[in-house]
């Protein structure tokens, strides 16, 4: 089993900057793909960025790509999400999940998530 707790949101003004993190209790943390997701309200909830275990590789979503950046520290066993220049339309609650994969992948599918944090809120204020 594997718990994932999510901080950093809050309420900023466009053109700001964030940086979410995701604290995981796994023992074998580098053993898994993690993902950050996100769900406006009203709206499915959508893939947003993932890396592998090893962090060698990075994925994104179109409408993130290159305001976004995920990392993570399989010391601290933290997944990171650096949002900058933050739209209004990245307003939602953002989740991170994670995936049992130490394959070199990573993943944008939701289903193939097993676990799930609680989210963290996200305003942007215009």
């Amino acid at each position: 089993q594997v718990q994932l707790v999510e901080s950093g949101g809050g309420l900023v003004q466009a053109g700001d900057s964030l940086r979410l993190s995701c604290a995981a209790s796994a023992r074998t943390f580098s053993s898994y793909v993690m993902g950050w997701f996100r769900q406006a309200p009203g709206k499915e909830r959508e893939f947003v960025a993932t890396i592998n275990w090893s962090g060698s590789r990075t994925y994104y979503a179109d409408s993130v790509k290159g305001r976004f950046t995920i990392s993570r520290d399989n010391v601290k066993n933290t997944v990171y999400l650096q949002m900058n220049s933050l739209k209004p339309e990245d307003m939602a609650v953002y989740y991170c999940a994670a995936r049992f994969d130490y394959s070199g992948s990573y993943s944008y599918i939701e289903n193939e998530y097993r676990y799930w944090g609680q989210g963290t809120q996200v305003t942007v204020s215009s």
